[in-house]
């Protein structure tokens, strides 16, 4: 099965198959199984294709993929733009939601680890 492109795996429970579409969770998965009345734990591989056709309708209706990356990047943009503090901690390439960063942001940070021996020199035998 193929939605805007992109193929929901065949071996996989429906609630998890439609999650490899950027945008629809799981909690978003089970929405919209519940809504056009198919049951979770079905595999891509056994519907129907009229049971096809409804998933896609709901599915294509809903910002995702591509829409909603160019959303989430126009969004980061506007706050870049008004130099909000969100928008400048972007611009930093700091954790952005309050986190600290003393110690914990080293992927953020791009900050290597550092262990207490590497600092260290070894004493050589002479």
């Amino acid at each position: 099965m193929r939605i805007l492109g992109i193929t929901v795996p065949n071996e996989k429970r429906l609630e998890i198959g439609l999650t490899c579409l950027y945008g629809i969770g799981i909690p978003m998965a089970r929405r919209i199984l519940d809504k056009v009345e198919i049951p979770r734990g079905k595999k891509a591989k056994d519907l129907t294709a009229d049971e096809e056709n409804k998933i896609r309708g709901v599915v294509e209706s809903m910002t995702i993929e591509g829409n909603l990356k160019r959303e989430v990047a126009g969004n980061i943009k506007r706050l870049k733009d008004i130099k909000a503090y969100r928008g400048v901690r972007h611009m930093k390439r700091l954790p952005v939601r309050g986190q600290r960063t003393k110690t914990n942001s080293r992927t953020v940070r791009g900050n290597v680890r550092k262990t207490m021996a590497s600092g260290r020199r070894k004493e050589s035998k002479t």
